[in-house]
């Protein structure tokens, strides 16, 4: 469910909403959310001094009922 909220997020504020895809692992220190986006939108994704990404993990830790970290990098091609 996680997964599939902050990839609603992201995909809303992105120009290129394909290139969006978010991956949910499971780790000894909790749930990791990788999330790949295009090169030209990891500006966006990431906001101004990371307020944007912040607000993101923000919004995840409220949803969660455990310890979620979200991990966002660019789709290399």
């Amino acid at each position: 469910m996680l997964a599939q909220a902050v990839e609603h997020l992201i995909k809303n504020i992105v120009d290129f909403p394909d290139d969006v895809s978010v991956r949910s692992h499971e780790n000894a220190r909790g749930e990791l959310l990788r999330v790949r986006v295009n090169p030209e939108d990891i500006g966006r994704v990431i906001g101004r001094n990371g307020r944007t990404a912040n607000a993101i993990r923000i919004v995840v830790q409220a949803l969660s009922n455990h310890n979620v970290r979200v991990d966002i990098m660019d789709v290399r091609k």
